[in-house]
């Protein structure tokens, strides 16, 4: 079955940027579909950006214009680009894979172990 490792999270001022990397591994299938979601202490996991096979993207509407999701196919790892961090964006991320399209939507198979994602003021 597949692993999702996740590695990147760390503590930065606001505005600042990381990059989020998630690599699977036991993964046999020919193309599959991933996400990144959060989860803050007290809320709701959310979607935070998705990718197609071919490259179709979706993020939400918190994210969209600051975040930048990607895949290295030859290296199976998905990466989530964080750019002008906000406070708000301070939560445990986690990455998930699916055979099927998921989106945004929770429904997905495989999920990482999560990489806290801390933004100060």
């Amino acid at each position: 079955q597949v692993q999702l490792v996740e590695s990147g999270g760390g503590s930065v001022q606001s505005g600042g940027s990381l990059r989020l990397s998630c690599v699977a591994s036991g993964y046999t299938y020919g193309s599959y579909y991933m996400g990144w979601f959060r989860q803050a202490p007290g809320k709701e996991r959310e979607g935070v950006a998705a990718i197609d096979s071919d490259g179709s993207t979706a993020y939400a509407d918190s994210v969209k214009g600051r975040f930048t999701i990607s895949q290295d196919n030859a290296k199976n790892t998905l990466y989530l680009q964080m750019n002008s961090l906000k406070p708000e964006d301070t939560a445990m991320y986690y990455c998930a894979a699916d055979f099927l399209p998921r989106w945004l939507l929770p429904e997905y198979n495989f999920w990482g172990q999560g990489t806290q994602v801390t933004v100060s003021s």
